[in-house]
């Protein structure tokens, strides 16, 4: 079991917490450095500086590096296998992974299309083939080792150390959502539609929680979180995001802050959680969810 296993680990439980502190108090500090800078103009003076792709990596490099970062924690200092902070299953399942890659990414680009169908006066045509490719690498590459980085952090470290301290699922699964939310709190985005988009970030992080602790690791996760930035970056970019990419498509639109927040947390994550408890045959919610752990 992914929370219980914590019981076979030697670490001390304070370990599983200085990432996560250090972490959120520099989120923090960076927040209240900026609360009167506006970072929608500090993006642009730097894209005019030196590009759009040299900024995207400017901006995502310090989090997808954080990754291995991590990684070394807990093996180094902790010394707890990655495996283990990945999974409860004897090896990783990479077939999950893909899957739940595949599935939101598919869902992702069928929503983005139905949008440029529907209101073609809200998107501009941005592809230029040169730039985009270059940019397809550094995605590529770059994005999923950040989306993991957040993962593995809040899902994974946090989540467990949580597990072995307060033996409480729920707390296990809120504690890292909310944070998780928080971290977004500097992101352009809050600027630009309001602090009701707290709501996406941490219903995000709940659903992602609870995607961990249903089936017993990371791997749906990792996927999802991986889809979401991943795609959404190749396909649609928009002056008010904190990824503002050579993509296809260009959001000229001012954002509601309404509907594209309840869809996905009040209509599609509900239908998706529906979708992997049938494939993975998730039972006992209450208990996984809201139960206690045992480490006796």
């Amino acid at each position: 079991m992914y929370l219980e296993q914590v019981k076979t680990f030697k670490t001390h439980p304070f370990l599983y917490f200085i990432l996560p502190i250090l972490f959120t108090l520099l989120i923090g500090v960076n927040y209240i450095f900026s609360m009167d800078v506006d970072t929608n103009d500090v993006i642009a003076q730097t894209i005019d500086s030196i590009g759009v792709n040299a900024t995207f990596v400017l901006m995502i490099i310090p989090l997808s590096l954080g990754l291995f970062f991590v990684w070394f924690w807990v093996k180094v200092v902790q010394q707890q296998s990655i495996t283990s902070l990945t999974t409860s299953r004897a090896k990783v399942d990479f077939k999950r992974i893909f899957f739940s890659f595949f599935l939101w990414g598919s869902i992702t680009a069928i929503m983005t299309y139905v949008a440029y169908i529907a209101q073609p006066e809200n998107f501009v045509f941005n592809f230029k083939l040169e730039k985009f490719a270059v940019f397809f690498v550094l995605a590529i590459i770059l994005i999923p080792l950040q989306t993991s980085f957040e993962e593995y952090l809040f899902r994974g470290n946090l989540m467990q150390g949580l597990a072995l301290v307060t033996k409480n699922r729920l707390i296990a699964l809120l504690i890292p959502a909310i944070l998780f939310g928080l971290m977004h709190v500097a992101n352009p985005e809050v600027g630009k539609i309001g602090p009701i988009i707290m709501i996406y970030y941490i219903g995000t992080g709940l659903f992602l929680g609870i995607l961990t602790i249903m089936d017993e690791g990371l791997e749906l996760a990792l996927g999802f979180h991986a889809a979401n930035n991943l795609i959404g970056a190749l396909l649609v970019t928009a002056d008010w995001t904190a990824f503002q990419t050579h993509s296809i498509l260009k959001d000229v639109s001012e954002p509601t802050g309404s509907f594209e927040i309840i869809l996905p947390i009040f209509v599609i994550f509900p239908i998706l959680l529906f979708i992997f408890s049938k494939i993975y045959k998730w039972n006992n919610w209450k208990e996984k969810l809201t139960g206690t752990i045992d480490l006796n």
